[in-house]
């Protein structure tokens, strides 16, 4: 398998395309953004003018979409679908509820092509390194086949099942608890701040304690920052914990800690910072807070 389309260059795609093309794939890509376009090219990438054209007569497509009605869309209404190879293998590799996964796959699956559920974590920085981890839910033999692509863009694989949709659910439990860490970290570094301890100096003591959590010593230094360097923006926690939250209705399962973070960064987004670094989510509790006069 080494003729590859991809749709999707954004903050995660274009680095996971760069690392394809290092890995020797002859790759087509796709994104709505000349600049993307433009920086494939750079990097050794065929940019073409649409899904269709990247997927024409290809053998496998990776979709790093921003949401599943985009994914449904480059399918269904672009042509990417139609314009494959026969038998040609679709990752989406995007963060999607698991019914709207479950649902496209099987669409895939009817038009006599494979497909591969496949979220990733990691950030933009595990994407850059190739070092994202991969939740991966379809038939063993397309999840070997997708192997040579899979490794070029991640570092811990994981086969979760075989049924379209256990991937994103796995990924949905990682969100929910990604979501929650990140913002009662920044209740707490708040909190620190307002009965007059020094954040900074909270933030040295409990990172290193049983308090600490991955998120909190990532995020914490950037919490304390005024305009932090945008690593994953507020919004994409606004969506994914959406996701969850859509996930836990459909399953009938109550997720009251991943609603009330979910609230928290709703909130700084109607602030109108959700482009914002996720770090800021601690703004949400600094307006909480605010006294009078300040």
């Amino acid at each position: 398998m080494q003729t590859l389309a991809f749709v999707g260059l954004g903050a995660m795609g274009l680095p996971m395309a760069r690392n394809l093309i290092r890995a020797g794939f002859a790759l087509r890509g796709y994104d709505a953004r000349t600049e993307a376009l433009d920086e494939l090219r750079a990097a050794g990438g065929a940019a073409c003018a649409s899904a269709g054209e990247a997927a024409q007569g290809t053998d496998a497509l990776v979709l790093m979409v921003v949401n599943a009605d985009q994914a449904d869309t480059v399918l269904f209404t672009d042509g990417a679908l139609d314009a494959l190879a026969p038998g040609a293998l679709v990752l989406l590799m995007s963060t999607c509820p698991p019914m709207a996964v479950a649902a496209i796959g099987a669409r895939v699956a009817e038009r006599g092509h494979r497909f591969l559920d496949a979220p990733v974590s990691g950030g933009t920085v595990g994407a850059a390194a190739a070092s994202l981890s991969i939740m991966v839910a379809g038939a063993p033999g397309d999840f070997e086949a997708a192997a040579p692509i899979l490794n070029a863009v991640g570092e811990k694989i994981f086969h979760v099942g075989e049924h379209f949709g256990q991937g994103a659910a796995v990924k949905a439990v990682n969100q929910l608890l990604c979501g929650v860490h990140l913002a009662v970290a920044g209740e707490a570094l708040s909190f620190a701040r307002q009965i007059g301890v020094d954040p900074a100096v909270a933030l040295e003591i409990v990172a290193g304690s049983a308090a600490s959590s991955w998120m909190l010593r990532d995020r914490g230094p950037r919490m304390l920052q005024d305009q932090p360097e945008v690593t994953s923006a507020v919004d994409i926690f606004v969506k994914d914990l959406g996701i969850v939250l859509a996930a836990g209705s459909d399953g009938k399962v109550a997720l009251p800690l991943a609603a009330a973070a979910h609230q928290m960064f709703l909130a700084v987004s109607g602030q109108g910072l959700g482009a914002k670094d996720d770090s800021q989510v601690i703004r949400a509790y600094e307006a909480l807070n605010l006294k009078p006069g300040q």
